[in-house]
């Protein structure tokens, strides 16, 4: 105990300890996290009603659309604490749910293309839209977590303010993985205003 006193002693005695500059970007990244949730929510409630307009087509591939509802179901299934910003496997257990999501609603819109009647209702003319605008801000939500995330860690790890960062448990935050990095660093395109012919 006394060493661990001596410990926090000599670091609070250092200039530029960096306790203030751990709360401040804890406090930011659990706001930046915060933000990802919201547009990942925006995301999911948009599902039920992408699928039932699709549903309206008689012919649609069923198997698509169980996909996207088996997907949405796990994702929103994963209980997301503050915790999970310092929990690893969690983080990645609803990364990947998060991602199957993905995968499955771009599926369902390259299956919806085969569709000229789908693609000429208005209603899912406007949902696209909407998905389009949500993705892009899940797209810029993600960058922000991991801009603020990534200055947490350097924090966390640089002498002397990994001192603190061990007196005090500020341990390193997980982030979004480098293939999805590389995957975000473009918002996803949800371009259905040219005709199909037209794409590669």
């Amino acid at each position: 105990m006394k060493r661990l006193f001596a410990l926090l002693a000599a670091v609070l005695s250092l200039s530029g300890c960096g306790y203030n500059d751990f709360q401040r970007l804890d406090e930011q990244s659990k706001a930046a996290w915060s933000e990802v949730l919201n547009q990942y929510q925006r995301r999911a409630d948009l599902v039920p009603n992408i699928v039932a307009t699709v549903k309206g087509e008689a012919a649609f591939e069923q198997d698509t659309l169980t996909r996207v509802v088996e997907a949405r179901a796990k994702a929103t299934s994963i209980q997301v604490t503050p915790e999970t910003l310092n929990n690893p496997e969690a983080f990645n257990k609803f990364q990947q749910a998060q991602g199957e999501l993905s995968g499955a609603l771009s599926r369902l819109m390259v299956v919806a293309e085969r569709y000229p009647q789908l693609q000429a209702n208005q209603a899912f003319r406007d949902l696209r839209v909407t998905l389009e605008g949500t993705e892009n801000r899940i797209t810029v939500a993600r960058n922000r977590y991991i801009q603020t995330v990534q200055e947490y860690n350097v924090l966390a790890r640089s002498f002397p303010t990994n001192l603190t960062a061990k007196v005090f448990s500020y341990d390193p935050k997980p982030s979004f993985t480098v293939q999805n990095e590389a995957q975000i660093s473009t918002p996803p395109t949800v371009d259905f205003s040219r005709p199909a012919a037209s794409r590669p």
